[in-house]
């Protein structure tokens, strides 16, 4: 005989990160932003670049345009300055004649800026959906509760909160607060040399490979000196013992371009070009680094391929568009420039910002329409401040 039974439904309850995953909710301060409103150009309007040319002409010294590196070559072509994130953020902050700065970048870039950046300037950013995965990692309510877990361990005291770049204008702000400093992945050795001559500990956020690799390659530390904090999880999915042990207490966040990078992408590139110089990312993973010749931020990479004797052959580990620039760039003088990875791996939000989303903003700016900006509350900008000026102030 068989036997029916009616399913019950179950009680369950979903959670605010699978909402707004499913779209069924919005988070304000996620770096994944909201909906662009307006009607964009269509991609295949043949007057794209001559309207943006149109446009800049008619703003002139009022709009300063940033690229970050990773933005595509149709965006960077009307970019005043190139560079990292921080770089750019500088760069706008001793603008203070320009009344617009368009950031083409992503959220946390453009949240940089603002802090930088004078009242009187007003921070766009073309996409607000531009937002970035690893600093998405990171929220203020999940730092806090890991501040409590610390706390509750008896280690909060001897911790410094170390930042990267690479994060929302909250979790700068909480490193402020608790006495720490941001870096880039130019500098992290440094703020981590300063952070331990302050304290015994250090929280890195909010991604785990450069805190690693810093650390161990850099600093000489071993692999068992890092913890790995899971938000995910209760206490961080750590015993108070392996706190208390650690030195360096690593978030678990990471870069999804860079994550991706293997060891066997290193294998597979050698073994097809003889006498490559493999240079990688500090966000790859800490295999990557190891294996790899050399290892340094994007301006580092930009400045070895510089250098580099003609001739020379480069399997690079980062962002596609970059790589892809840069090998047209020293084609001409012979150095042979290649992409780590067989497969194609754009960052996905720093592609959002395309020419239409940059058409419709400079237009609706030539209108006297303000649209998109990136606005940091002042309690929040004046903590990310600190901690931006105490990495300003590194040796």
């Amino acid at each position: 005989m068989r036997v029916v039974t009616t399913a019950q439904p179950l009680d369950v309850q979903p959670t605010p990160l699978a909402l707004l995953l499913l779209g069924r909710e919005a988070d304000p301060k996620s770096e994944r932003g909201v909906e662009c409103p307006g009607d964009l150009p269509s991609p295949s309007d043949p007057d794209l670049v001559a309207r943006a040319r149109a446009a800049k002409e008619k703003l002139g010294d009022k709009v300063f345009i940033l690229g970050h590196h990773y933005q595509r070559d149709e965006v960077i072509e009307f970019a005043d300055v190139t560079g990292d994130s921080f770089k750019l953020a500088k760069d706008a902050a001793a603008k203070p004649e320009a009344e617009y700065i368009v950031f083409c970048g992503v959220h946390f870039m453009a949240e940089s800026a603002d802090i930088l950046t004078s009242d009187d300037q007003k921070v766009v950013l073309p996409d607000l959906a531009a937002g970035c995965s690893m600093a998405d990692m990171a929220t203020a309510e999940q730092v806090a509760e890991c501040w409590d877990v610390l706390t509750e361990a008896g280690i909060a005291g001897a911790t410094v909160p170390v930042s990267y770049m690479n994060s929302s204008a909250d979790i700068k702000a909480f490193t402020g607060k608790h006495g720490g400093t941001i870096c880039t992945s130019s500098n992290a050795k440094k703020a981590l040399e300063w952070a331990f001559e302050q304290g015994e500990k250090v929280l890195f956020l909010p991604d785990q490979h450069l805190g690693r690799n810093t650390a161990v390659r850099d600093m000489g530390m071993s692999l068992d000196d890092c913890v790995l904090y899971n938000p995910h999880k209760p206490n961080g999915g750590l015993t108070a013992e392996q706190l208390r042990n650690a030195k360096m207490i690593l978030w678990r966040g990471h870069c999804s371009v860079h994550g991706r990078f293997s060891v066997d992408s290193v294998n597979d590139v050698r073994a097809r070009i003889p006498g490559v110089n493999v240079l990688v990312h500090p966000e790859c993973k800490h295999e990557v680094v190891a294996a790899a010749d050399y290892v340094g931020s994007t301006e580092y990479i930009i400045k070895a391929l510089e250098a580099a004797p003609a001739g020379s052959k480069w399997a690079i580990g980062t962002e596609l568009n970059l790589v892809r620039r840069l090998a047209n760039r020293f084609a001409a003088q012979d150095k042979e420039v290649v992409f780590l990875d067989k497969t194609v791996c754009f960052c996905s939000t720093m592609n959002r910002i395309d020419l239409p989303h940059l058409v419709w903003t400079l237009e609706s700016l030539a209108e006297g329409t303000l649209v998109n900006q990136i606005q940091v509350d002042k309690e929040t900008e004046s903590f990310a401040k600190l901690a931006l000026e105490r990495m300003l102030a590194l040796p």
